[in-house]
């Protein structure tokens, strides 16, 4: 039972990593409504990869040695900022670009390229799996409701960490995440056809945002050291 808990436990915990608005989700939604559910799937693999290689490296304890270097930090942290930009404004143009008979925009998808190398870049991702990341990978249990309501309902909701079915269940609740969210853009691409520029110059907006904190975050990272 206990191990059935912490396999749903991990894949709604997958879900709530992946599902929060950001740099990911716009260029996953921006490929998806521009060339299909097939190139926003990709991007989303883009970035289930690179939280896969986190995840390894957090087994290696590497991610906690870049976290110890803030210049090394500073400096993925403002790569991460630029490269923002620069697909802000290639989200921005593809917005206007003319559409096959498909109703995609020509040209080849570059979306998991995309995500792989922003979220390698991102201090977010880094930050997880320093903190909850290592949690998880460390071998324990955790008791949700006795934590969250009290001793009287203790044992009734138990998450084992460090366990396989945590980790797949993290990873299969991703995976449900970059399947279901392209397909759920696509079809309400195919109702609303104006739907794909208005989300691309969205996403565009988040990444300018995203790509502009990320720079400032660098900035006071290098004037702190």
């Amino acid at each position: 039972m206990s191990t059935l808990t912490t396999l749903l436990a991990g894949t709604v915990f997958g879900l709530a990593l992946a599902a929060p608005p950001g740099p990911m989700n716009a260029i996953i939604a921006e490929e998806s409504v521009l060339r299909g559910w097939d190139a926003g799937f990709k991007a989303g693999l883009g970035a289930a990869t690179a939280d896969f290689a986190f995840f390894v490296l957090a087994l290696l304890g590497v991610v906690a040695f870049v976290e110890q270097l803030p210049l090394l930090r500073a400096a993925m942290v403002g790569v991460g900022g630029v490269l923002m930009l620069y697909f802000a404004y290639g989200a921005a143009t593809e917005a206007t670009e003319t559409f096959t008979a498909e109703g995609t925009p020509e040209g080849e998808s570059k979306g998991f390229r995309k995500a792989f190398v922003l979220a390698l870049t991102n201090p977010y991702q880094i930050l997880f799996w320093l903190t909850v990341g290592v949690g998880l990978l460390e071998a324990g249990r955790i008791d949700l409701l006795a934590e969250a309501v009290g001793a009287s309902v203790a044992g009734l909701l138990v998450v084992e960490t460090g366990t396989p079915a945590l980790l797949v269940g993290l990873f299969g609740g991703i995976g449900i995440w970059i399947t279901g969210f392209p397909a759920a853009l696509v079809a309400a691409r195919r109702r609303v056809d104006r739907l794909a520029p208005v989300v691309a110059y969205l996403s565009a907006a988040l990444l300018v945002g995203f790509g502009v904190f990320f720079l400032y975050d660098a900035a006071t990272t290098l004037t702190a050291v």
